[in-house]
């Protein structure tokens, strides 16, 4: 039963209940009232949603969110998006959240962190991003009666998406790119050469394994990416970045000839180390020259130094060989399913140059 006083900040209701949940004994108590009706009302009100299973236990919002990766995440979205959401906790909501608790947390509040990230000079993809995760948090507690609406509800992302620019290697430089890489190294330029001739992303290319490399059909298999940051081998492996990500693709005569080449240089080399230094384990073909993963701090520093004495710009990345891929396909007349099956992207918009030229009808 409920007992009520006034005080100087207003009329207070205090009453004692059973955790459904716990059935814990606890106390509850609520102060602020203009008039003892009120407070009546919201001492009713709670035990109403104590009878409909409204759990009253709370914990700190950054607390719940980490709860939901743990319990509810990982298992059943790709590696790639745990990451991200572990991200989003740790760098941005964690520092402004602290130890505010789940129920505490309040549309204004919200709005507020939203501005903040803004302010920081985040675009509004990131900002999006961000509240993706703690909007789907929230959205899970409302779900589980841990609270009774979504704060997160009405908020605004302010800000304009940038728009990117395409980067890529225009044709008629591709044989030059390609000329000063193989005078760089082997191993770079077959690298390069594979993300060119086929548009993979280059964790995709690091993850190829020989057994996924059809000679007689001319196709590559792509259901791995390799994780450059892993923190041990077991991580090593993961999931392609989206469900569609995972293709086999339909690759030229001459890249099939450059990769029968490439399995001869790469046998010797394995001849010349000797069994007990090659990594025969991991059948990597694009690797280092003891079967071992390419770094990817190598990798861009290697592009970088190609694309300086190719005298092309330093501007463009790795993933440009990725548009490059798009381009080449595109000036060739290539069909439009071709293309997206082959980049392995659910509908061609994903893609900023196939809007180019595949506009949405």
């Amino acid at each position: 039963m409920a007992s009520f006083k006034k005080l100087k900040s207003g009329w207070r209701y205090r009453l004692k209940y059973t955790d459904p949940f716990t059935q814990q004994q606890k106390e509850k108590s609520e102060a602020g009232f203009r008039t003892k009706p009120e407070a009546e009302l919201a001492a009713a009100e709670f035990l109403r949603h104590l009878k409909q299973g409204f759990e009253q236990s709370d914990i700190p919002l950054v607390n719940y969110i980490r709860n939901w990766i743990d319990n509810y995440k990982k298992g059943v979205v790709r590696k790639n998006t745990i990451k991200l959401h572990d991200n989003n906790l740790n760098t941005h909501i964690k520092p402004y959240f602290k130890r505010l608790m789940l129920q505490d947390l309040k549309p204004d509040m919200y709005q507020v962190f939203l501005d903040s990230l803004f302010k920081k000079g985040l675009s509004k993809r990131t900002v999006e991003i961000i509240n993706s995760t703690v909007y789907s948090a929230i959205e899970h507690a409302l779900i589980q009666g841990k609270i009774l609406r979504n704060p997160c509800k009405g908020s605004i992302i302010k800000g304009e998406h940038k728009k990117k620019t395409i980067q890529f290697i225009d044709s008629e430089d591709i044989p030059k790119f390609l000329h000063t890489a193989r005078g760089d190294a082997y191993i770079y330029w077959i690298f390069f050469k594979v993300l060119i001739e086929t548009g993979l992303r280059k964790g995709e290319a690091a993850a190829l394994r020989w057994s996924d490399i059809n000679f007689k059909e001319k196709t590559i298999r792509v259901d791995e990416t390799l994780d450059f940051q892993a923190g041990d081998e077991d991580e090593l492996f993961g999931d392609t970045k989206t469900r569609n990500s995972t293709r086999t693709i339909s690759v030229s005569n001459g890249i099939i000839n450059d990769l029968r080449y490439h399995a001869s240089w790469q046998n010797q080399n394995k001849i010349n180390l000797g069994e007990s230094m090659y990594r025969h384990d991991l059948n990597l073909v694009l690797c280092k020259n003891d079967g071992s993963p390419m770094p990817k701090s190598s990798l861009f520093n290697a592009s970088k130094r190609i694309l300086r004495k190719a005298g092309l710009s330093e501007e463009l990345t790795i993933h440009s060989l990725r548009h490059t891929y798009a381009v080449v396909m595109l000036e060739a007349g290539a069909d439009k399913n071709l293309y997206k099956s082959n980049l392995g992207m659910a509908v061609c918009k994903l893609h900023p140059m196939c809007m180019l030229i595949f506009p949405r009808s």
